[in-house]
């Protein structure tokens, strides 16, 4: 039976996952099912076997593109987080407002990301949750994707003169982890909205409640 782009990852037309993307070329395909695959069975979970049956495909042509199931994954982890990213950062540059307002407005966003039915967390959280920390391709591809967030959040702290650039980033951070497990846990989209209210609590913690 024939895939849809829909059966890869029904998340509508937002467009935050690679595997809702119509594949191109063979490599396309493959990276489409083991996307959709990871991040909704598991990485370890998840065999070469059905990778291929599932992108309807021969083991050869997979290995053609991938040496390994190592090198797979890594090209998965780079794909979804580029998407996930020109997204979610495409999403923010809609906001008007202040760096404040664009704060905040991060949760709205993440609100709209965990609604959607084909939601299943973060793909660097659970590959760095299910692989031992000592995985340097896992721990690398997860760090590069957090800086892309973490130096969005300071630009905007540095923009409202938060007192401390760093700690605004870092709390920030924290507060999304935190709303993307919960949400992913109990299927509650609401959560987002929860870490909006401890998110406005810092800002006027600081004192700039703007």
């Amino acid at each position: 039976m024939e895939d849809t782009v829909h059966d890869f990852c029904p998340n509508g037309p937002h467009g935050w996952s690679f595997a809702a993307k119509p594949p191109k070329n063979a490599r396309d395909r493959i990276m489409s099912a083991a996307s959709y695959l990871f991040c909704n069975h598991g990485f370890a979970a998840t065999g070469v076997d059905t990778i291929i049956a599932r992108a309807e495909t021969a083991k050869a042509t997979l290995y053609h593109h991938f040496s390994s199931k190592e090198e797979l994954i890594a090209a998965v982890l780079q794909a979804e987080g580029e998407t996930w990213r020109a997204w979610f950062f495409g999403r923010l540059a809609e906001v008007q407002g202040p760096a404040r307002t664009r704060l905040l407005a991060v949760f709205d966003v993440l609100h709209e990301w965990f609604s959607d039915p084909g939601f299943y967390g973060c793909p660097f959280i659970n590959a760095v949750a299910e692989f031992d920390t000592g995985n340097d391709a896992v721990r690398r591809a997860a760090e590069a994707h957090k800086e892309h967030l973490v130096t969005w959040l300071k630009a905007q702290a540095i923009e409202m003169k938060a007192p401390d650039i760093i700690d605004t980033a870092r709390s920030f951070a924290v507060l999304i982890d935190g709303a993307i497990v919960a949400a992913q846990h109990t299927r509650d989209p609401s959560f987002a909205y929860t870490a909006q209210r401890m998110a406005d609590g810092y800002l006027r913690s600081i004192g700039k409640a703007g």
